[in-house]
C-alpha cells in the first residue's frame, strides 16, 4: 500500500504529534508499505525525535517538504501543484492536527485526485482544547475545517474518551480507535540507573519527580507546584525536575515554585530527547503528569516503557493505568496529586511492583507494529468505502 502521512511541522517542539506520526510511518514501511511524510518544515532538530536505527539503510523513510499554505489551506498554483506531486499515486492520506492550512489543501488535494483521506486529530477536537481561542476555531470549522473533517473516510482517535468528547460536534465521519504504541527497541537496553543524575549533580542524588512534556498551560504545572509544594514539606529530599521546552508557561510556574519558596528543589532541565530522555525516566523515583487535556500522552507510555511508575490526571484519558496496577490516576486537583506522589515516594517496593506492571501492559498492548497493522485495517476500510460506497 502506499501511504502519504501529512503533518503542519516535525519540529519536536510541537510535542507528540510530530514523534507519532514518524513512528507510525515508520511501523508502516517496517511492514513492507511504501511510505512517505509531507511537511512544512523539516528542521536539523527533527533528529531528536526520528525513530533512528529502525530503518533499513536503503529505505531511509522520505520526508518531503512544502510550502506553507496561505489561511483555510489557500495556495498559489504553483504551491499546489507541488502539493498535487506530493499525494499523487497515494492510496491514502493520513492527516495529522486540525489546525493547520497544510491539512486543509491536502485534503482538497486528496479530493480532486480521488484518494481517500484518514485524521488522526491529536485531541484537538475536545471541548478544553475547542474552548482555546474559541472564536478563532468556530470560525475556522465554518469556513472550512468541518467540511474537511466530515470528508474524511475516517477519524483516527486515541481513546474511547475521545470519540466520547468529540460527539457534540456532530461529525459524519465514522472513527477508529487506535491507539498510540513505542517501538521497544528504542528503549533496551535501557541507560543504567545513574546516569541522570550523574549528569545532573545539583540534584545531589536526591530522589525526584519528573515531569517531561511542553511547558504549556493545558500540562498542569500550576497544579503541579502546588501539590509539589505538599510533596516538599512532609518528604524534604525530594526534589522535582522539570523538563521540556516552553510553550507559554515556564515563567508563570517558575514565579509560582518561587512563592512557594522551592526554587532550589525545582530544576528546569529544558528538552530531553533519545538517551537523556530515557536517563531521566529511569532515575526518576515516579513520573507525573496532571495534564488538563490529552489525546493520548506519549511521554506516559515511555515512562511506562522504563518501569517508571506514574501520577496522572484523569483528564489524560488513560484508565489502563489503574486498570493495570501501574500508577495512579487522580483528579485533577494538587491534593489528589500529591497524595499519590507521596504514597509512591513512600514505598521503594510499590513503585517496583507498579514500574513492572507498567512495562509489562506496554509489551502487551502498545506498540508501534501493532499500531500500524490497526492503521492499515483503517485503511483498507477507508479505500473498500471509496470503491463500494
Amino acid at each position: 500500500m502506499q501511504i502519504v502521512h501529512v503533518i503542519g511541522s516535525l519540529s519536536p517542539t510541537n510535542g507528540g504529534p510530530p514523534a507519532i506520526a514518524l513512528r507510525i510511518a515508520t511501523a508502516q514501511q517496517l511492514a513492507g508499505h511504501h511510505v512517505s511524510v509531507v511537511t512544512t518544515d523539516f528542521p536539523s532538530t527533527t533528529q531528536n525525535i526520528m525513530p533512528l536505527g529502525l530503518m533499513p539503510a536503503d529505505r531511509p523513510l522520505e520526508v518531503q517538504t512544502v510550502s506553507r499554505p496561505w489561511l483555510l489551506g489557500l495556495t498559489l498554483s504553483r504551491n499546489g501543484n507541488q502539493l498535487a506531486a506530493r499525494v499523487a499515486g497515494a492510496d491514502v492520506l493520513h492527516l495529522h492536527g486540525i489546525w493547520e492550512p497544510l491539512l486543509i489543501a491536502s485534503a482538497r488535494a486528496a479530493k480532486a485526485g480521488g484518494i481517500p483521506y484518514v485524521i488522526m486529530p491529536h485531541g484537538m477536537l475536545d471541548p478544553w482544547s475547542l474552548a482555546q481561542k474559541q472564536w478563532k476555531k468556530r470560525l475556522a470549522l465554518t469556513l472550512g475545517y468541518r467540511r474537511m473533517l466530515n470528508r474524511a473516510r475516517s477519524l483516527h482517535l486515541g481513546n474511547d474518551d475521545e470519540r466520547r468528547l468529540t460527539e457534540p460536534l456532530g461529525l459524519h465521519s465514522k472513527s477508529f480507535i487506535i491507539p498510540n504504541g513505542i517501538f521497544l527497541s528504542e528503549f533496551d537496553p535501557l541507560p543504567y540507573p545513574g546516569t541522570f543524575c550523574e549528569a545532573h549533580p545539583e540534584l545531589r542524588g536526591d530522589p525526584f519527580i519528573l515531569f517531561l512534556s511542553r511547558l504549556h498551560h493545558k500540562k498542569g504545572l500550576d497544579i503541579l507546584a502546588d501539590a509539589f509544594a505538599i510533596v516538599a514539606v512532609k518528604m524534604p529530599k525530594v526534589r522535582l525536575v522539570v523538563a521540556g521546552a516552553d510553550d507559554g508557561a515556564k515563567h508563570s510556574f517558575e514565579q509560582r515554585i518561587k512563592a512557594l519558596g522551592l526554587t532550589r528543589r525545582v530544576h528546569l532541565v529544558g528538552p530531553l530527547y533519545g538517551r537523556q530522555k530515557l536517563a531521566a525516566l529511569v532515575d526518576a523515583s515516579s513520573f507525573c503528569l496532571p495534564s488538563r487535556q490529552e489525546g493520548f500522552s506519549i511521554a506516559i507510555l515511555e515512562a511506562l516503557a522504563c518501569r517508571t511508575p506514574v501520577v496522572i490526571s484523569d483528564q489524560c484519558h488513560f484508565p489502563e493505568v489503574n486498570a493495570a496496577g501501574a500508577g495512579r490516576v487522580v483528579r485533577l486537583d494538587a491534593c489528589s496529586v500529591a497524595e499519590s506522589l507521596i504514597e509512591l515516594l513512600n514505598c521503594e517496593s510499590l513503585r517496583a511492583e507498579l514500574g513492572q506492571r507498567g512495562r509489562e501492559l506496554v509489551e502487551r498492548s502498545y506498540t508501534w507494529q501493532r499500531v500500524a497493522d490497526r492503521c492499515i485495517e483503517m485503511y483498507t476500510w477507508a479505500i473498500g468505502d471509496r470503491v463500494h460506497g
